[in-house]
């Protein structure tokens, strides 16, 4: 499965995801000029775009896109916040599977503040892998088998938290945001066995530690680290 990094961090995410047959983008939350320099200004080649969440950094480009013909999916919660409706816009509900090309996708719950936020398991027809994708949750209550390929956020950690935090930020990044100490405590519950790559997204620039993390995960999975 080919991974492309467009964005990854609080001034907007956006990853392309595919198996040489279906291309997806998960996330938007970069401009749509942006996106499309990315992709060489062919959306025709997108055959959907999953968005976790109603946060701009994440769904900037939603409207945009679907007003070019790209069909977005996302939880009701997630639409309404946005005031997004129509045709272009597919509701999908957490444990209901829904495919998309030769890709499968299993939403899930997610713990953010946010209407309705998902995670995706996506399975590949063609390569057999499955990819696991979460971001901006402080916490995950799943564990998945067979996964090969882990792209999950490592805001920050308790180490690296900055003292000059403001307590509002802090105890935002508590209810919201996953620490480098919770994604150990995901891995360690994890079977790991099928992992080669992780990708550690939306670290903070403030209050995280790249090498450090991921040198932690590495000690801990096994696997590659990409760090984001």
């Amino acid at each position: 499965m080919d991974i492309d990094v467009y964005a990854s961090g609080s001034s907007g995410n956006c990853y392309r995801i595919s198996d040489g047959t279906t291309a997806l983008l998960i996330e938007c939350g970069i401009p749509c000029r942006q996106i499309l320099r990315h992709i060489g200004f062919d959306l025709s080649g997108i055959a959907g775009v999953l968005v976790s969440h109603e946060h701009t950094d994440h769904a900037r480009a939603a409207k945009e896109l679907a007003l070019l013909g790209a069909d977005i999916y996302s939880s009701r919660g997630t639409f309404k916040s946005l005031s997004l409706c129509g045709r272009r816009f597919r509701e999908v509900k957490a444990s209901q599977k829904f495919s998309i090309g030769s890709f499968e996708i299993y939403p899930f719950e997610v713990q953010h503040d946010a209407a309705e936020p998902l995670g995706f398991v996506i399975t590949s027809s063609v390569t057999k892998e499955r990819l696991m994708f979460f971001t901006d949750t402080y916490y995950v209550k799943y564990v998945f088998k067979n996964i090969n390929i882990i792209m999950g956020e490592v805001n920050y950690s308790l180490d690296t938290l900055s003292e000059e935090t403001d307590p509002a930020r802090r105890k935002r990044l508590f209810e919201s945001h996953m620490s480098l100490e919770h994604f150990l405590e995901f891995l360690r519950a994890s079977d790991l066995s099928r992992v080669s790559k992780i990708y550690l997204l939306h670290l903070s620039d403030d209050n995280s530690d790249a090498e450090m993390f991921r040198r932690e995960v590495m000690k801990v999975s096994g696997a590659e680290v990409i760090i984001c």
